[in-house]
């Protein structure tokens, strides 16, 4: 994303970057670009309302028109979920509704498709509800399971499908307004 944002691939600004690791390579890449960052976080923030508060206010202090989520591994909250309803996008590394729920991310899902035999995997983005990876599809791509593909394998094309994805679908929404 935030090579697309400087490429100018899509119109719009990145106002702020939250990780719920303070440890996230992506702190340093945001920072490095100008962009503001903050870590929310279980122990920042042990009650789950109050987490969910403290995202909501960081996103609206920032001014965010519209979230992504990419790489945030924690279910986002009903208040946030809810104050940007339909403008709250995830991206997923499987075609939905197969391989995701709860404990469905990163090589996790990359595992359970080469286990089930299927013939193809791919990515998703799809707006944000109250469940997880329920939301609607907006857009998906397909990535075809190769003969002596492994988690590494799969996953690294998943990765660059899903990210080419991303940029199409963040794009459109910056056009449609």
């Amino acid at each position: 994303m935030i090579d697309a944002l400087r490429d100018q691939l899509i119109d719009g600004t990145a106002v702020l970057l939250i990780a719920n690791n303070p440890g996230a390579e992506v702190l340093t890449r945001a920072a490095a670009a100008g962009i503001p960052t903050v870590v929310v976080n279980s122990r920042t923030h042990p009650d789950t309302v109050e987490l969910d508060r403290a995202v909501l206010e960081a996103v609206r202090g920032a001014g965010a028109t519209h979230i992504l989520l990419a790489g945030y591994m924690k279910k986002l909250g009903p208040l946030t979920v809810r104050a940007f309803d339909g403008r709250v996008f995830n991206s997923h590394p499987a075609l939905l509704p197969a391989f995701g729920g709860q404990g469905m991310y990163g090589d996790r899902v990359h595992e359970a498709v080469l286990a089930s035999g299927a013939a193809r995997s791919g990515a998703t983005v799809h707006r944000v509800s109250d469940d997880y990876d329920a939301g609607e599809i907006m857009r998906q791509v397909v990535v075809p399971v190769l003969a002596g593909d492994d988690v590494s394998s799969l996953g690294e094309r998943v990765r660059a499908a899903e990210r080419e994805l991303v940029v199409e679908v963040l794009a459109g929404v910056a056009r449609a307004g």
